[in-house]
């Protein structure tokens, strides 16, 4: 029973994990960014819940409702703005913007150790520390609400990409920009519009990680090593690979601390990643 437990334990992380990694693999594929401040973003959202849930006793998953969409627009007038700039002046670009959203990320984190202190915070809410038994098993419902968000969000991403014009247009550009442009698809405003999204996501995911975990401004570098190894595990380019890995990654957090300390479960983690690069290098479900 104790095993099954953890197992539902680590399913559970799994999702906010996978949000976290689906997001970024969406910049990555449509803007050729690696965009390190994604994960400082997230970190934001935390501290955005947080502030709304303590100085206007808001609910943290009701503050989402004002926190997406000012995401999704800072997200456009990112790309807009210093991305976009960097587009024109670099054949590198990868590269380049690996340095550059790492300044931001750290100028991100300096700026919410600045109004919120470098302390690290705790949301809670009216359901914080309790939780739902089905059949002998016991559900922490901050785990399952941040579960049920990241797999809704997930879901709503899914359908846009796959069910609408213009979800279809990020998927041309995503698979072959050059291709996309000689279909009339205007590729600035698809990129636009996929930079938007993903930064929402971010701040959903951050969201449903600080419903789980005490985060601080430099929590972020611990949450990249998470997105990495799930957009690696997945591949780059596939939303139920990012998924699979999400759920993978929880699992092996959860499962490992039944055998080894805590601390080494990061280790595990590695070594997963190594084996699978060695044996498929292209992730999980890359096409």
């Amino acid at each position: 029973m104790l095993a099954l437990q953890v197992v539902i334990n680590g399913f559970l992380l799994g999702g906010a994990y996978a949000l976290l990694g689906v997001g970024f693999s969406l910049i990555w594929g449509v803007a050729r960014v690696l965009n390190v401040t994604h994960a400082a973003l997230a970190v934001l959202a935390a501290y955005l819940a947080y502030w709304t849930s303590t100085s206007l006793g808001i609910d943290p998953l009701l503050a989402l409702i004002g926190i997406v969409p000012l995401f999704f627009l800072g997200g456009i007038l990112l790309y807009l703005g210093p991305i976009r700039l960097l587009e024109g002046r670099t054949p590198h670009l990868e590269l380049a913007s690996l340095v550059l959203t790492f300044g931001l990320a750290y100028a991100l984190e300096n700026g919410m150790a600045y109004l919120w202190t470098p302390g690290p915070r705790v949301l809670n809410t009216p359901y914080t520390g309790r939780a739902l038994e089905l059949l002998g098993l016991y559900l922490p419902l901050t785990q399952l609400y941040s579960f049920l968000l990241a797999s809704l969000t997930i879901a709503l991403l899914y359908l846009f990409l796959y069910h609408t014009l213009t979800g279809k247009a990020v998927r041309a550009v995503w698979q072959d920009r050059e291709g996309a442009v000689l279909s009339g698809v205007n590729v600035r405003k698809v990129t636009a519009i996929a930079y938007g999204i993903a930064v929402a996501s971010a701040s959903v995911a951050g969201v449903a990680m600080a419903l789980m975990y005490t985060f601080s401004p430099s929590a972020h570098l611990g949450w990249l090593i998470y997105i990495f190894l799930v957009v690696i595990l997945g591949g780059v380019g596939s939303m139920v690979g990012a998924g699979l890995a999400g759920l993978i990654v929880g699992l092996v957090i959860s499962v490992s601390g039944l055998f080894i300390p805590f601390a080494w479960s990061n280790l595990l983690l590695f070594g997963i990643l190594l084996l699978l690069l060695i044996v498929r290098p292209r992730g999980l479900l890359q096409r």
